[in-house]
């Protein structure tokens, strides 16, 4: 019998082979100060530095100006952009890490500051009413944002599809669609940032047609099996989402669809907030999507090694991604081996835009070194 934790045991996500089954979950971090927008060698040694994990899911990157919602993100719609992603996948290959990126369209979680004063798009005209930072680090509230014709629906498609291209330009080994956490894509699939009428909006169909139409963009670059979505069915009272009666049963409706392809893998996050209270939504995500699911299925969300390995070992999930722990942890598929202690990360430098709290944690042969 195997006495190897499950976390670091191989696994094929498709295409893609990876050596544990540790995942760098994605992480806004706001360090692309440059003009571009652009990864710079503060993002090479970051992402190089963690290349340890089995699969690294960067930081979310816009799809284009229009995606726009946060200060300082590292985009993928322009070459500059390109090139300092090349940089950082070059890097982390050189290692002998996987690396994917992560297509972002925030929709109205925006603020019309990131758009020449004009208004953020979304499926339809409902302020989100959250507390949102423009450009330049001011707190302010969100607006009524605009609501997408269906001819905007057609340019974002063609959007993600280019932001593909230029990520197949970049030699990633995937992408991941974000399609989570109040985002755009997100926004089409609740019945209370979707009240259209027209063939997006109503019927679960219909709330899953944009999504479908993104994979399909998406796939014009990258074969199925390089292609992973991140899905949060259980979000609720933040990032403007609120679950309804109708909200575990679209989401059921959707990953069933998503057996019809051969994707790298399904990222699911367990909720964000107590919902357990709430009888129309599920507290343990993992646990009610493995059987509805037939391909790799990833957990996030707060877990550690223990309980990385457990989820694993009770057959929920085949991959568990860890977000702050890899933050403060460069090593850490090091350290779990080890089964050694994992170093505190520090709130404060999460989005600040300098290298420390970015590139300044030691891995535990530097922490020994010091003592």
């Amino acid at each position: 019998m195997s006495t190897t934790q499950p976390l670091l045991k191989p696994i094929s996500l498709g295409a893609i082979e990876l050596k544990n089954r540790i995942v760098m979950a994605p992480l806004t971090r706001s360090r692309a100060t440059n003009e571009n927008q652009s990864p710079d060698q503060k993002h090479i040694d970051y992402y190089t530095q963690r290349a340890g994990a089995g699969l690294i899911i960067t930081e979310a990157s816009e799809i284009s100006k229009q995606a726009r919602g946060y200060a300082h993100v590292a985009g993928i719609f322009n070459e500059a952009q390109v090139e300092g992603w090349k940089n950082v996948v070059d890097s982390v290959h050189k290692e002998g890490g996987k690396i994917v990126l992560q297509l972002w369209h925030v929709g109205r979680i925006s603020l019309p500051d990131f758009h020449d004063g004009q208004l953020p798009w979304a499926p339809s005209a409902v302020n989100p009413e959250v507390e949102h930072r423009n450009p330049n680090g001011e707190k302010k509230m969100t607006v009524t944002p605009h609501a997408m014709t269906v001819e905007e629906i057609e340019q974002t498609v063609k959007d993600y599809g280019n932001a593909a291209a230029n990520a197949k330009k970049a030699g990633f080994d995937g992408v991941e669609i974000h399609s989570s956490n109040g985002y755009l894509i997100h926004q089409f699939f609740n019945n209370k940032s979707n009240l259209r009428t027209d063939e997006y909006g109503g019927s679960n169909e219909n709330k899953a047609r944009f999504f479908f139409e993104v994979l399909d963009a998406v796939k014009e670059s990258f074969p199925d099996n390089r292609i992973g979505c991140r899905l949060n069915p259980s979000l609720n009272g933040v990032f403007g989402i609120d679950g309804t009666p109708d909200t575990i049963p679209f989401f059921d409706y959707l990953i069933n669809r998503l057996n019809e392809y051969d994707l790298a893998y399904l990222h699911l996050s367990e909720p964000f907030t107590d919902v357990s209270k709430i009888d129309f939504l599920v507290s343990e995500i993992a646990k009610h999507y493995r059987p509805i699911y037939n391909g790799n299925l990833m957990i996030n969300n707060q877990f550690d090694r223990e309980s990385g390995n457990k989820v694993i070992e009770d057959g929920h999930a085949d991959l568990v991604a860890f977000g702050k722990l890899f933050i403060s942890n460069p090593d850490l598929a090091h350290r779990f081996e080890l089964k050694a202690k994992t170093a505190d990360w520090n709130m404060e430098t999460f989005y600040t835009q300098g290298r420390e709290g970015y590139t300044d944690y030691p891995t535990l042969e530097e922490e020994k070194a010091k003592n």
